[in-house]
């Protein structure tokens, strides 16, 4: 179930060339952003340098907020350069500079089968020669349905829509609207997505940056928000009997992926799920990061245990933007227009977007797929462990399947408290490092890593190797 280990890299010479769109629309940082652009043309990056990146970034920084369009990519806890990527292919990345690197980010989960597919790739050409989006159902709607139902044990009925975050939001929306109850339970270092109700001792880029909740969300939006350490059952009985009749639901990531890599401990889950049958509340699995991942039927096949609820999103879009939520049919026909609650979105269901799910999905259900993930997990965390604590370092971490991580502290690692006795310091020179040597991580040591069918055993072996280095560097 669990292996040890970390990451590794190799480096390459040349990128595909960049061809930017050009516009006449002035504006204030206009000429900045031409600059750059043209001087990421023109330049061949022929050893490690990230002098485009650079430029590129800070022209963005006039552009977006912090130069990014999602937090954790600004490099806030690691320090450094913020990387520009031009392409990807397979298990690896260039990026504006030329530079080469072994990814093990996976575009955050969704790109479990590889970079780039070639078959992924050419079912979404001929898809495209039909349409982008139809606002209107379409028979590839019902063919990714249908997969979903028969893979996830829970799933009997789904609604697509558009992110991972939407799905939290819908999910939650119908756990109060099927129950007639306000509050929900989430745990700390949990990261649903930024609807409000779930900025509470949320994980992801909020444990990274290491904001308190975020301003902005009232405190209404909160006031029925439960929070308990993961892992802690005992807490979660302190819950129930203090709000009896009142909680809706308990949402969580049955394998942590939003506060580092934290797996539950052997009755956890199946505690959760006779806490809540006997209180009336419903149970929902958020297997955005874990859904096809750890399993064809995600954590609840894994561990055995079905939830009330799941969400999915990531893998099912095969790359594309998606998410989902689905779980027993009575609870979904709660949902409009069969029933009252209401949710809709312009572009869920996407012909794109299904098309990636069902040719991701089909090449997932090959045999061996699992395994495949499985030994590459435990080959690549076991050596960068064994490698860490060789060379003095204080070191735990695991993985299962396609999934992994690891923290700079002696551990173990039961929950996010424990998670933050890390030295992120320490953490934030190896990442840079890693990155010298070709290796492409999550920029945060409270982020899980990825891997995929794609990986090769040199891709490893390159890897542990890379991390033998640094290690000795640190």
């Amino acid at each position: 179930m669990a292996g040890l280990a970390g990451v590794g890299l190799s480096w390459g010479s040349s990128t595909p060339s960049l061809v930017p769109p050009t516009s006449t629309k002035p504006s204030r940082a206009g000429r900045r952003v031409s600059i750059a652009v043209r001087n990421a043309i023109s330049v061949e990056g022929k050893s490690y340098t990230l002098q485009k990146s650079e430029e590129i970034f800070n022209a963005a920084k006039e552009l977006m907020p912090g130069g990014v369009n999602s937090p954790v990519r600004a490099f806030k806890s690691v320090g450094g350069q913020p990387i520009v990527f031009d392409s990807v292919k397979g298990s690896h990345m260039w990026d504006v500079d030329g530079n080469e690197y072994i990814d093990y980010v996976g575009s955050w989960g969704p790109a479990i089968i590889g970079h780039a597919d070639d078959k992924v790739n050419a079912a979404l050409i001929e898809a495209l020669k039909k349409g982008t989006s139809f606002g209107a159902p379409c028979v590839l709607e019902n063919v990714l349905a249908e997969m979903v139902i028969s893979a996830v044990p829970s799933i009997e009925m789904v609604r697509f829509v558009n992110s991972g975050t939407e799905a939290c939001m819908g999910v939650l929306r119908l756990a109060r609207a099927f129950t007639g109850r306000p509050k929900i339970i989430k745990f700390e270092g949990c990261y649903h997505g930024h609807a409000d109700p779930y900025l509470v001792k949320a994980g992801s880029g909020v444990a990274t940056l290491g904001l308190p909740d975020s301003p902005g969300v009232p405190k209404g939006a909160t006031i029925d928000t439960l929070t308990s350490p993961y892992n802690d059952l005992e807490t979660i009985e302190s819950l129930f009997d203090a709000h009896k009749g009142e909680i809706a639901a308990v949402i969580l990531e049955p394998v942590v992926g939003n506060a580092g890599f934290i797996t539950p401990k052997p009755d956890f889950l199946s505690g959760l799920r006779e806490i809540t049958k006997q209180d009336g509340a419903l149970l929902i699995f958020d297997e955005v990061m874990t859904g096809f991942r750890l399993a064809y039927g995600g954590a609840q096949e894994y561990f055995g245990i079905t939830p009330d609820l799941t969400t999915l999103g990531k893998v099912i879009g095969g790359g594309l933007p998606v998410g989902a939520y689905g779980g027993r049919k009575d609870i979904m026909q709660m949902v409009a227009p069969a029933g009252p609650m209401y949710q809709a979105g312009t572009l869920s269901g996407n012909p794109l977007a299904m098309t990636a799910g069902i040719h991701t999905l089909r090449r997932l259900m090959e045999p061996g797929s699992y395994d495949y993930l499985e030994k590459i997990s435990s080959d690549l965390v076991n050596g960068i462990l064994d490698a860490g604590k060789r060379a003095g370092h204080e070191m735990c971490g695991g993985s299962i399947r396609g999934m992994f991580g690891f923290f700079f502290t002696e551990g173990p690692v039961y929950n996010f408290q424990d998670a933050k006795m890390s030295d992120t310091a320490k953490f934030a020179r190896f990442y840079r490092g890693m990155l010298e040597e070709g290796v492409y991580l999550a920029p945060s040591q409270f982020e899980a890593g990825f891997t995929s069918l794609a990986h090769t055993s040199k891709d490893i072996e390159q890897t542990v190797e890379a991390a033998e280095r640094v290690f000795r560097r640190i």
